[in-house]
This record gives C-alpha cells, sequence and structure tokens, in this order.
C-alpha cells in the first residue's frame, strides 16, 4: 500500500512549490442537521443550517430568578436531645441554620455544629430576646432577605417553614406568625395564652400574639433590630408593638406545635413565664407612653382625692366632726396620685430627650 501511495504521489502532486496542480480539488462545503436545543428558538423540519452560521438569541427567559435567602434562627438554652433533628430537617428549607447558644451547658452547642448549623456562643445566659437581637444582626450582616425564627425544644414542625415563608416570598406580609389552634394546646396553657393574647394584642386581629415560630422580611428584620430592647421571654410580645409603631403588614399561617413527648425540653414553668410576660408588657407601655399609663392615671387620683378632700371639709364646717374615714380615703387617692402624675411627668421628659 505505501508503494501505491508513493506512485499516486508522484503522479499527481506537483515537486516545485509554486508549480501549477493539475488537481481540481472543489472547495468543501459542510453542512450539518440541526439539534433540538431547548434554550434556543426551535427549528422547522427539515430546516439544514450551514456549519459556522451563528444560531440566534435565546428567546426563552432565564431560569434563574430573584430568589430570597432564607436564614433559619433558634435560641436554645439546654435542649441537646432535640437541636440536632431539628437542625437537620430546617436545613431541608433554608439556606443557613443559625443556632443561639444562650448559656447552655449541656452539648446543645457541639450537637447543633455537628449537624450543620452555625453557632452562636452567648457565654452566659441573657435572655431570649438577646438571643433574637444576635440572629437578627447575623441576618443583616449577612444580607439575609427572610428570617425564620423556632424553637429548639422540638415543638415546632421545620417542615412547615415555607408555610411561614410564602406571604413573604409573595410579599403579602412582613411579618408572619405561627397560628396554633387551641386543641393542640394543654388546659393550663391555652389559658396562660387567652390572658397574653388580650394584654399583648393592643386592638390587632392576631390571635396568636405569644408563638415564636415566625418569619420575616428584611424590612421587619430591620425595624425589629432597631426596636427591641427586652432580653426576656416578652420579646413576642415587644415585636408585634414594633411592628405596628412601623405600620409592618402583620400575617398568620396555620401550624401544628408538639407539647410533650420525648422531644419536650422547654425548661420555663408557664406560671412564670406568664408573670414574666405580663411585667414585661406593663413596663413596656409605660417605658413607650408614661403620660398614658401612668401620668393620666395619676391626674385623675389626684382629682378624685381633691373631691374626697372637699367633701371632707365640707362635713367639717357643717357638722364639727372630723370624718377620719373619708379623709384616710382622700389621701390615699392624692398622695399616690400626685406621685404618679409627677413620675409620668419625669418619664415623659425622659423620653423626649431621649429622641
Amino acid at each position: 500500500m505505501d508503494t501505491e501511495t508513493d506512485r499516486w504521489i508522484e503522479r499527481h502532486v506537483p515537486q516545485k512549490i509554486g508549480e501549477g496542480s493539475p488537481m481540481d480539488i472543489p472547495a468543501l462545503r459542510c453542512e450539518v442537521q440541526e439539534q433540538v436545543n431547548p434554550l434556543r428558538m426551535p427549528t422547522g423540519p427539515g430546516h439544514r443550517r450551514v456549519a459556522g452560521e451563528v444560531a440566534g438569541p435565546a428567546a426563552a427567559p432565564s431560569r434563574r430568578s430573584a430568589r430570597v435567602r432564607t436564614l433559619a434562627a433558634i435560641p436554645c438554652f439546654n435542649e441537646e436531645i432535640a437541636i440536632g433533628s431539628v437542625v437537620l430537617m430546617a436545613r431541608l428549607h433554608a439556606d443557613e441554620v443559625l443556632v443561639i447558644d444562650d448559656g447552655c451547658t449541656d452539648g446543645t452547642a457541639t450537637v447543633a455544629r455537628d449537624a450543620g448549623a452555625t453557632v452562636i456562643s452567648h457565654g452566659a445566659q441573657m435572655g431570649k430576646g438577646r438571643g433574637i437581637r444576635s440572629a437578627l444582626r447575623y441576618a443583616v450582616d449577612h444580607d439575609y432577605g427572610c428570617l425564620v425564627f423556632m424553637d429548639g425544644d422540638g415543638q415546632h414542625n421545620p417542615g412547615e417553614i415555607p408555610l411561614l415563608v410564602e406571604p413573604i416570598l409573595t410579599d403579602t406580609a412582613d411579618l408572619v406568625i405561627g397560628f396554633r389552634t387551641f386543641d393542640q394546646m394543654p388546659f393550663y396553657r391555652r389559658f396562660g395564652r387567652a390572658v397574653l393574647d388580650v394584654a399583648s394584642s393592643n386592638g390587632s386581629s392576631i390571635t396568636d400574639s405569644q408563638c415564636g415560630f415566625r418569619a420575616l422580611n428584611r424590612t421587619a428584620i430591620d425595624a425589629m433590630l432597631d426596636g427591641l430592647k427586652k432580653d426576656d421571654f416578652s420579646t413576642e410580645s415587644e415585636m408585634l408593638r414594633t411592628a405596628r409603631e412601623n405600620c409592618l403588614r402583620v400575617g398568620e399561617a396555620p401550624i401544628n406545635c408538639k407539647y410533650g413527648g420525648d422531644l419536650s425540653t422547654s425548661t420555663k414553668n408557664p406560671i412564670s413565664h406568664a408573670i414574666e410576660v405580663l411585667g414585661s408588657i406593663f413596663w413596656l407601655a409605660v417605658e413607650r407612653k408614661p403620660l398614658l399609663h401612668i401620668g393620666l392615671p395619676g391626674l385623675a387620683a389626684v382629682l378624685a382625692g381633691i373631691f374626697l378632700l372637699l367633701q371632707f371639709f365640707r362635713g367639717f364646717g357643717e357638722t364639727g366632726l372630723v370624718a377620719i374615714e373619708q379623709g384616710m380615703l382622700a389621701s390615699l387617692f392624692l398622695i399616690p396620685g400626685t406621685v404618679a402624675l409627677i413620675v409620668g411627668l419625669m418619664l415623659a421628659l425622659i423620653a423626649r430627650l431621649r429622641e
């Protein structure tokens, strides 16, 4: 075969550069059958495209759409039993899971970290409100558009995170609170929740003010970071007050809540919890509007005391007898009322100076 090839080359290929060739080689034209590409405009049957021809621009829109990054935050205190499974399930529905170690003395931080969570440790027990603010700061620093709060004791189902996030994604709410039906809760918790709902509602239509399973968009995150001050369990009520002050849209989403069982590690007594929240709600109201909640009742007591004192002097002038009971009653209204009025005025002045 090599000998025959050499003979053919000697007969047909010029031996000198520039010497004409007797071969008449036609120009090659390569054609390829069009292949269907789903990202480009489909081609009609039988159409052929010459090699080198540039395809037109893509007609279909890009598959990447604007997506809100979600952070799931779990404030924890000694919840080693349940935190691992909670983190693993929450990672399926959030871009990152953040566990706030509020002075845990067990292995909560280690278990959460092994499950894939980012852990922030306070070093000492500072309260749930402080943990909430730590999560808010982390969300702002890492540019998250949605923040979901949930408990780490197994009461909240991480599989229901999409239910809370959906109103955020559709821009129908700034703050979404999980709604628990009463039949899910023990009797003593139903009573406490009813009392706290009335104390926290302040005229709003929210029916489950104390549920810790809630989602916030970036507007609400910024508002809460600036507005929340409490470190205790009244932070849920303070969130609602801050939302009203900033005219945020508040919505609710039905959830399932688990009480009791092997994964329940809640260490907060319901009675002490209710007392703590009610006390914080009262002082929060006093701090925000001292004239309304201290000064005005003090003024009413002073007026009532003056009326009783005038009656006391009138009776003494007509009969010459001293009505001791009436005088003591007038004092009980005058003295505390005067103190409350002065305190209300002072607190209002301090609040104005802070502004």
